[in-house]
């Protein structure tokens, strides 16, 4: 569907307001009178916008999520090429998920949409793209040889994501960054052959 500038606002806000309103403290199970309460708009535009109801509606949320995830840790997460590098997007990594505090997007947007077709893929697509940025910023610290070569940088880069959403699920738990900051620490100690 063509939309024009105003119309593109219009559904871009009500995907914002919906991820806002998933990311509460308890949000539920979202309704699309919530979601039209918090965005201010009428039952009608939300169907205009996403002709497909609440489930097309919170696919575009997760999509949303899913490009904020990756798009807080930039730059540094594509510019891994030192230590200063990796400490900058770690320093980044722990940063965001402390000011996101217990409340996590995916997680929460994930107990809504899990049986909605194409979620899975969305964070599918997510966790791959991740652990692709990590390998290749293993990658390229191998090919200057700063780690060595024999590190398999594809299982390192996922170990770092798995480790982040562990670190973040205790989060939600305990409210402390702790492990998260260790799993990532260690894992760079790991890089660096320490």
């Amino acid at each position: 569907m063509a939309l024009t500038t105003k119309g593109q606002a219009t559904r871009q806000r009500i995907i914002e307001g919906a991820a806002v309103y998933l990311r509460g403290d308890d949000p539920g199970e979202a309704t699309l009178d919530d979601i039209r309460a918090i965005t201010g708009t009428s039952k009608g535009q939300i169907f205009h916008y996403f002709p497909g109801g609440k489930e097309e509606l919170l696919l575009a949320v997760a999509r949303y999520e899913a490009r904020r995830v990756l798009d807080d840790q930039q730059p540094h997460l594509g510019a891994l090429t030192s230590w200063a590098a990796w400490e900058r997007w770690r320093d980044a990594v722990v940063a965001r998920y402390r000011a996101q505090g217990r409340n996590c997007p995916l997680g929460s947007l994930m107990s809504q949409v899990g049986g909605t077709p194409g979620a899975a893929e969305v964070i599918g697509a997510l966790l791959t793209n991740w652990r692709a940025h990590i390998r290749h910023g293993i990658e390229r610290m191998q090919a200057t040889g700063e780690i060595r070569p024999s590190l398999d940088a594809d299982r390192v880069a996922a170990a770092f994501v798995a480790g982040i959403q562990g670190g973040v699920q205790v989060l939600r738990s305990s409210g402390s960054t702790w492990h998260l900051e260790a799993t990532l620490d260690a894992l760079t100690d790991h890089l660096r052959g320490v």
